[in-house]
């Protein structure tokens, strides 16, 4: 037993948070309004708040210098959090880059990087074009389309596109209502219905694995084939197979698949939603666009946009950062507490989850002025050089920050440029665009626009 001193020691130790219910700590609360809850505990208890989800302890961190200190200072101390470590996600993304830590990562990372250097990614710069392209040539001035189920089906094809050439062209649409189908028990993480699933035989356990089992059966084909050919089609397949590592050692099979799924997750939706909420986010600002449309006549003057035309679209570029800053599709991300630690002068026990979330700091008036508004052209030099640095994390920060970070940006400015040369996309007013906060920020009932041609 505590005696009264431990007590009073280890509350004041322990940062302010709400209590929630005995048993279920504040999971109800936070499943009832995810994003609602995140920012009101900021308002009631400050940037470091304490909490429980069940029997697990968990700290939610709002500011820039306690978020640097977990992803950059101390980074080995903490590990992917609980959530990523499920039997589901564990499933389907296996030990790849995003679940992996220690020496484990640390060789996956070395054997990935040269896959994401910006000369090899620059030569994806043209299939990222070609297929925009070919996406908004059956477009037709009128119709009404979701752009949120265009974007998700263009990014897909340009993923695997720069992942397998053309081997799984016949496979797209397969491979996108699997992914789909497999992301969706994730929107309800902290429930029991995801513990029991996770850990009990559940008819969704077994309809989970059966569709994991469909998109392994395609990435396995795929490596044999290519490890058969020994043909180099200068994707990035090619490159995670010829990869060495300093004792000689090349991926298995098992490490390729693993690192291919996290690609497809990574490099697909996030992409897709930043494109997304950007459209919506034009949509709803005028002026905006009108400064965009006038940038892409300047620079392309109704060309096509190539690798060499992204250093003049700088208000292109403003738009997908600001964009990311409001939206950001990974709207939070976690980690767990190897040993204990201190955060902000509180102590930390080994094994709290710490969560940080994009969604909010992001949105904080004390790092940006109208913090709720879009100001694409807030994103100058010297803005961003006097930001704390993780007031802006879209891409996470430290060693474990995005390594296709560069990948995505090129993707996103390149696919706005080339559909903002043809159309301007004018919402639906009646549809309405709620957010889903599941696995990332995704528009619930899609975003509905019309399209205008130019």
């Amino acid at each position: 037993m505590l005696s009264k001193l431990e007590t009073k020691t280890q509350e004041r130790l322990r940062p302010p948070g709400p209590k929630g219910t005995p048993v279920m700590g504040v999971m109800r609360e936070f499943n009832a309004d995810s994003l609602g809850f995140i920012e009101r505990v900021q308002r009631e208890y400050g940037d470091v708040v304490w909490m429980r989800f069940l029997y697990v302890p968990a700290l939610f961190l709002y500011h820039p210098d306690d978020i640097e200190y977990v992803l950059a200072t101390n980074p080995r101390n903490f590990i992917k959090s609980m959530s990523l470590r499920s039997n589901f996600f564990q499933r389907l993304v296996g030990n790849g880059l995003l679940t992996s830590h220690g020496e484990v990562w640390k060789r996956q990372r070395r054997l990935t990087q040269p896959a994401f250097h910006r000369e090899r990614i620059a030569t994806y710069a043209g299939t990222m074009v070609d297929y925009t392209t070919r996406l908004i040539s059956s477009w037709e001035a009128g119709e009404s389309r979701d752009i949120h189920r265009d974007m998700m089906r263009l990014t897909l094809e340009i993923v695997v596109q720069c992942l397998f050439s053309a081997d799984v062209s016949n496979d797209v649409d397969e491979v996108g209502a699997t992914l789909k189908e497999l992301v969706k028990p994730f929107a309800s993480q902290a429930t029991l219905k995801w513990i029991l699933n996770n850990r009990l035989p559940t008819p969704y356990h077994f309809r989970f694995h059966a569709l994991a089992k469909k998109i392994d059966r395609i990435i396995y084909r795929i490596i044999g084939e290519r490890r058969a050919s020994g043909k180099d089609e200068g994707d990035l397949l090619s490159m995670l197979l010829t990869a060495c590592d300093e004792d000689g050692s090349r991926m298995s099979d098992r490490q390729l698949r693993d690192e291919v799924m996290t690609l497809f997750l990574a490099g697909h939706e996030t992409t897709a939603l930043t494109l997304a909420w950007s459209w919506y986010l034009l949509g709803n600002h005028p002026e905006v666009e009108k400064r965009f449309h006038a940038e892409l006549d300047e620079v392309l003057g109704g060309r096509e946009p190539s690798l060499a035309d992204l250093p003049r679209l700088k208000y292109t570029e403003q738009i997908a950062k600001e964009s990311m800053r409001l939206y950001p599709p990974a709207y939070g991300m976690g980690r767990e507490a190897i040993d204990d630690c201190l955060i902000s002068d509180y102590r930390v026990p080994s094994g709290t989850q710490v969560f940080m979330f994009q969604w909010t700091t992001q949105r904080d008036a004390r790092f940006y002025n109208e913090p709720l508004a879009f100001i694409p052209e807030r994103w100058t030099d010297e803005f961003e050089a006097g930001l704390p640095k993780y007031a802006y994390f879209p891409f996470g920060g430290g060693p474990r920050a995005c390594i296709g970070a560069s990948f995505a940006m090129m993707e996103i400015i390149l696919v706005l440029a080339t559909i903002g040369q043809k159309f301007r996309l004018e919402l639906v007013p009646d549809h309405p665009v709620t957010i889903l906060p599941a696995m990332s920020l995704r528009p619930k009932e899609g975003i509905k626009v019309t399209l205008c041609e130019r």
